[in-house]
């Protein structure tokens, strides 16, 4: 458990230089673009990569949300601000109008930095930034920027789990929590419905990363999330996903006190219906049957929401 007067880690940068330094550095790294495991190596100031996006973040939405995991919505809600485009192309995507067509509105440093003061101001836990990756330079300068003014909540990276390492690095000590996906255990099944190769690699890469950044989560007297790992795993029809792999990597590799909320709640959009069994629901066996694999791995904290019929934001 920890305290309510948790300090947020980019506060401790702030007042060393070191998060300025980073700006500059993840400026600098957009010359030869390396934020996810594609590794496009474009220049983001002449051209976009496979994220089409250029140096400036597009911004979806803002606002209190109150569907995400208990440890990040609390009573207040958890501060989530939607970046429009993604580094992955998932073929079932549930915000595929955000994450494949692109659908927000570029914003410049400061109007960032104002929706992160406006979140805390209307007494969100945390500042949640959903597929993030590829923004990571606009971010990170709106971030000194709210910090400056202010800022004093948790930062949340609420990521599809295809971080570099180098990005990653950017980011020791500035995130106090890390909320990646583990979408797949199978490289081929990753490449075939995200387009990404290598996925697996890359992902489990990260998550230990990330958890050596910051431990398992860790919650204070409120049951509200300060710092640590949450990680996100939808089940696919079929077994598309790999669930009992995954879950067995988190507790052999990672920690069997890793924090996971297994989702049910799979519905086939955007061009789902083209990738058979993707065409269709999870059913109520292939759900419990993914519970039952995550425990005899060895995993014990689980988000404690129902989660059919939730909504999906990612």
């Amino acid at each position: 458990m920890v305290k309510s007067e948790f300090e947020p880690a980019y506060l401790a940068a702030l007042r060393s230089g070191e998060l300025f330094h980073r700006v500059q550095l993840a400026h600098e790294r957009l010359h030869e673009c390396d934020f996810c495991g594609r590794e496009c190596r474009v220049d983001r100031y002449e051209t976009t990569g496979a994220c089409r996006t250029g140096v400036r973040a597009l911004v979806a939405s803002y606002g209190p949300h109150f569907g995400e995991e208990d440890p990040l919505r609390g009573t207040g809600g958890s501060g989530t601000i939607f970046f429009a485009w993604c580094n992955l192309n998932c073929q079932y995507c549930q915000n595929y109008d955000i994450s494949q067509l692109g659908h927000g509105a570029e914003v410049e440093t400061e109007e960032l930095a104002a929706m992160m003061l406006s979140l805390q101001a209307r007494g969100c836990h945390n500042i949640n930034l959903v597929s993030p990756t590829h923004v990571l330079a606009p971010i990170l300068a709106a971030l000194l920027s709210a910090a400056e003014a202010g800022l004093r909540r948790p930062l949340v990276w609420n990521t599809g789990g295809y971080d570099s390492p180098g990005a990653l690095r950017l980011l020791d000590g500035l995130v106090d929590i890390y909320m990646p996906d583990m979408k797949y255990a199978d490289a081929e099944i990753a490449r075939r419905y995200s387009g990404v190769r290598d996925y697996p690699a890359v992902n489990r890469t990260a998550v230990k990363e990330m958890h050596r950044q910051v431990g398992d989560l860790a919650l204070d007297e409120r049951g509200i999330a300060q710092r640590g790992l949450l990680v996100r795993h939808l089940i696919l029809p079929g077994g598309l996903a790999g669930t009992a792999e995954v879950a067995r990597f988190l507790a052999e590799e990672v920690s069997p006190d890793t924090y996971i909320n297994i989702m049910a709640q799979y519905r086939p959009c955007y061009r789902a219906g083209e990738h058979p069994p993707l065409d269709r629901a999870v059913t109520a066996a292939e759900v419990a049957a993914a519970m039952a694999a995550a425990h005899q791995a060895g995993l014990s904290r689980f988000d404690p929401r129902p989660s059919f019929g939730r909504a999906l934001w990612w």
